[in-house]
Formats: C-alpha cells, sequence, structure tokens
C-alpha cells in the first residue's frame, strides 16, 4: 500500500488537512515533491476524468509546499540544496503571483555545514517555513508534527 499511496489524509481541530505526494501543481505548473493542502479527500480528485474541479487547482488551498532530497552522499548534498532551493524559490514567485503565501519546508538526507548555514539563514529570515536533516529522527519527528498541526 505504502507504493501505491498518493496520499494521506486527517482531521485536526475540526480541519481536514490532505497531504500529497509528487504533485503537478498548476500554479507553478512543476511537480512538487510535497504538498499539503487544506481540504478532505472528497476535494481531491487526481483522476484524468474531474481534476478540473479538484482543490488542488485552488492556489489559496495550499498550506505549505516542500522538497526532499533522499540522497546520502555528502559530495553531492550542496547540488541537492541548490536545486531544492530553486525549487522553493519558483513556488514562492508563482504562489506570490496569486497573492497566496504558503509556507515552504526543505527535506535532506545530506546536510553540509555550508548548506546547513544557509537553511538556517533562511529560517530566521521566515524565507523558508521549516527543514529537517532526514537522517536526524528528532528532526523529522520535529518537521511531521509541524505539517500535521498546520
Amino acid at each position: 500500500m505504502e507504493k501505491r499511496a498518493k496520499a494521506i489524509c486527517w482531521t485536526i481541530n475540526g480541519k481536514s488537512r490532505t497531504l500529497v505526494y509528487n504533485l503537478t501543481v498548476p500554479t507553478v505548473k512543476k511537480n512538487i515533491d510535497i504538498c499539503l493542502l487544506d481540504c478532505t479527500q472528497a476535494e481531491i480528485f487526481l483522476d484524468k476524468n474531474s481534476r478540473l474541479n479538484s482543490a488542488y487547482h485552488t492556489a489559496e488551498k495550499y498550506l505549505a509546499l516542500g522538497e526532499l532530497k533522499g540522497g546520502i552522499d555528502p559530495a553531492g548534498a550542496d547540488e541537492h540544496w541548490k536545486t531544492a532551493n530553486s525549487a522553493l524559490d519558483r513556488i514562492r514567485t508563482a504562489f506570490a503571483r496569486k497573492n497566496c503565501f504558503p509556507k515552504t519546508f526543505f527535506i535532506g538526507a545530506a546536510i553540509e555545514k555550508a548548506m546547513a548555514e544557509e537553511i538556517y539563514q533562511q529560517l530566521e529570515m521566515t524565507k523558508l517555513s521549516n527543514a529537517a536533516n532526514l537522517t536526524n529522527e528528532q528532526q523529522t519527528v520535529t518537521l511531521c508534527h509541524w505539517l500535521l498541526t498546520l
């Protein structure tokens, strides 16, 4: 089942949430690794026949969008971050054009010192809303809790 799952849904404090994986977001016109939407499962239609009526076509429904880089080779970590950072900038720019400002986050399996400093600066400036090292259990749990409570 975990290999076929496209999304997970839950309700918190009376609010419905849907987390969708690998979604081509119409606002950005690119595939985004993780998207959290303010909607029920019934409002998400990923089949070709009903896509235009889906909540994922509404920019205001997006609460958070994130990039996941799972490569563990420290030598390639900086390149993964550069690619993810460019994607996150594209997301922010595209949504800002629609006067929407969803949160952005980064999850990386290999985070080197220089990129960690840049990530931390973005977090301090609130350009980036959250970040986690996938190999650090505490950071991963904290990010998951953050997503679950948005």
